[in-house]
C-alpha cells in the first residue's frame, strides 16, 4: 500500500487487505529485535500474493511480553505498548480502512501478547460499523497442521509455544526470510527454562535468561522456515476464501 498512490489503492476494494502486527522486543543474542514485525510484514506479502490482497504497512509496536516470557523492562529496546494504545491503534486504522470501502481484511499478527488487543479493536469496530466489513484475525502458528509442526521438529524436541520465543520456529522462518539478520554464532543456549503455568509482577531479574532466550534454538534451519511459512500461508488462504466468499 504505501507504494501505491491512492488511486491505485482505491482500485483494489474489492480485494483483500492485509494488516501485519508485530513487536519491537529482545529475541535472545542472535536475532534482532524486529523478528515479530518483520515476521508479520513477510508473511503478509506472501498471503498478499496468494490471494491477490493488498499489504498495509507493518505495525512495529505491540503489547509488552508476560515477564517469563520476552521480559520487556529487563532487556534494553524493547518497546512496550499499554493495551489502551494497542487498541486504539488498531481500532483506528481498521476503521480507516472500512471508511474507504474495503470489506475484506486479514490481520496478520506474530506477537502473541497482541492478540487480545487487536480482537478487542476489531469486536468496536465491526459494532460501530454494522459489520461492514469480513475481518480475519490470526497468526503463523495457530493455523500450522500437527504433522507440519511434527516435520519442522523433525529430529529436534519440540519445547511447546509457550517456550518458543527466538527458539527453533522463529529462528528458522528468520533464516528463511532475512538470514542477514541471524547470528547463529551468537547463539546461547544454557539450560531449559519452566514454563509456569501463572503470571507474576513485579518482573525481577532471572526471570528470563540473561541472554533473552527460553528454548534451544540449535538446529533451526532455512528449510524449516520454509516449511513454516509455505504451510501458513496455505492455511490462511484458505480461511480467506472461506471466509470471503461473496
Amino acid at each position: 500500500m504505501d507504494e501505491m498512490t491512492w488511486p491505485e489503492f482505491a482500485a483494489r476494494r474489492d480485494r483483500p487487505v492485509i494488516v501485519p502486527v508485530g513487536s519491537t522486543e529482545q529475541h535472545s543474542r542472535h536475532l534482532p529485535m524486529c523478528v515479530d514485525a518483520l515476521l508479520a510484514d513477510r508473511l503478509a506479502a506472501d498471503l498478499a500474493a496468494a490471494v491477490d490482497g493488498t499489504v498495509m504497512p507493518v505495525m512495529a509496536y505491540g503489547y509488552k511480553s508476560k515477564p517469563l516470557s520476552g521480559g520487556g523492562p529487563l532487556f534494553p529496546g524493547t518497546i512496550d505498548m499499554n493495551g489502551a494504545t494497542v487498541v486504539a491503534q488498531m481500532h483506528d486504522v481498521l476503521r480507516e480502512i472500512i471508511d474507504d470501502g474495503f470489506t475484506k481484511i486479514v490481520v496478520m499478527n506474530a506477537h502473541f501478547e497482541n492478540e487480545a488487543f487487536v480482537v478487542e479493536a476489531i469486536d468496536l469496530v465491526t459494532r460501530e460499523t454494522g459489520g461492514a466489513a469480513t475481518i480475519v484475525e490470526t497468526n503463523w502458528w495457530d493455523p500450522l497442521p500437527q504433522d507440519v509442526v511434527d516435520r519442522v521438529f523433525d529430529g529436534l524436541a519440540f519445547p511447546g509455544w509457550a517456550l518458543e520465543h527466538a527458539a527453533v520456529t522463529e529462528t528458522s522462518l528468520m533464516l528463511h526470510y532475512a538470514p542477514e539478520l541471524v547470528h547463529m554464532d551468537r547463539v546461547v543456549y544454557e539450560e531449559a527454562v519452566e514454563a509456569r503455568p501463572y503470571v507474576r509482577y513485579p518482573v525481577r531479574d532471572g526471570d528470563v535468561p540473561a541472554y533473552g532466550g527460553l528454548a534451544d534454538p540449535r538446529g533451526s534451519s532455512a528449510e524449516r522456515g520454509r516449511i513454516i511459512a509455505e504451510a501458513c500461508v496455505a492455511e490462511v488462504a484458505r480461511i480467506c476464501e472461506r471466509e470471503f466468499a461473496g
